[in-house]
């Protein structure tokens, strides 16, 4: 396992990377260049060695609900590589499960309208004609709202 110390000097070796220090003696590293809204590239690097790595969008890395991989046994190699995956994760709109989607009417007893609306990859948005009335990480919880207020899709 590497030491603190040698994790540190391979992440600080990824110039597009920029400490941030954390309580407990904790380390993040931002990528600032990422175009996605996640920036964290690792997250809680301590002194003990632990630390996580975000992999949300790799599929050759084993992560936890947030997204994360843990980097507390990795070798330089290893650590190396899973860094610059996570880099360029972030440099990418990963739409490989991003299916085209046709704005979807649902409508109220009163006849108001709302417009279920797929931005991207990640992101499901309802408007009341142009403006903004949620954003939703998916399109059931997207649809549990509409439906929690008492819309219904609109049958064509």
């Amino acid at each position: 396992m590497l030491t603190f110390e040698e994790k540190l000097e391979i992440i600080e070796s990824f110039n597009e990377l920029t400490r941030h220090n954390v309580s407990l003696g904790r380390v993040n590293f931002h990528f600032e260049g990422s175009i996605r809204e996640k920036k964290t590239v690792v997250y809680h690097l301590h002194p003990n060695g632990n630390g996580f790595v975000y992999t949300a969008h790799l599929n050759d890395y084993p992560s936890d609900a947030k997204g994360m991989t843990n980097i507390r046994d990795c070798s330089e190699e290893d650590l190396r590589s899973i860094i610059a995956a996570s880099i360029d994760s972030l440099l990418t709109e990963e739409l490989a499960d991003f299916e085209p989607f046709s704005d979807e009417p649902w409508v109220n007893t009163n006849g108001q309208e709302l417009t279920l609306t797929r931005e991207d990859a990640d992101t499901w948005s309802v408007y009341a004609d142009d403006m903004l009335d949620g954003i939703f990480t998916t399109y059931e919880e997207a649809a549990s709202y509409l439906d929690q207020e008492g819309f219904s899709k609109k049958t064509r």
